[in-house]
């Protein structure tokens, strides 16, 4: 039975991993959903205020992450994870939900972004905020 608030059936994760130098972030799911999340993917759509701000307007684009690293992961309760990166960005916490939306709509997302970086003149090797 699930409670409100808890994770969905399957979206549990069975395995993290950090993969190629903390280039990426290997995550499997309980219900067979497997991603690697590149570290620059999950820096740029980090859930935490300082990128998402407390409304869509507040939204920040960041650049120059092409290169970034995840250089720790650190359980927070039983529902999510901090990622730290090596450009010292340690405040998004990570839930299961949230990595699971990010695999499965990784095409949508990094399209976004990608539009984002374009119309504010800024890309993925400089860094640079808007």
């Amino acid at each position: 039975m699930n409670k409100p608030g808890m994770n969905k059936p399957g979206r549990w994760p069975s395995e993290l991993r950090l993969k190629d130098n903390g280039r990426a972030l290997a995550v499997k799911f309980e219900d067979g959903a497997e991603f690697a999340l590149s570290a620059e993917y999950l820096r740029v759509m980090s859930p935490s205020a300082e990128v998402q701000g407390h409304r869509e307007a507040d939204r920040i684009t960041v650049g120059g992450k092409r290169r970034c690293a995840v250089i720790g992961v650190e359980p927070v309760g039983t529902y999510a994870v901090r990622l730290s990166f090596d450009d010292m960005h340690s405040t998004g916490i990570f839930t299961w939900d949230y990595l699971y939306e990010l695999g499965v709509r990784f095409s949508e997302k990094w399209a976004r972004y990608e539009a984002e970086l374009k119309a504010k003149g800024l890309d993925r090797d400089r860094p640079g905020e808007a």
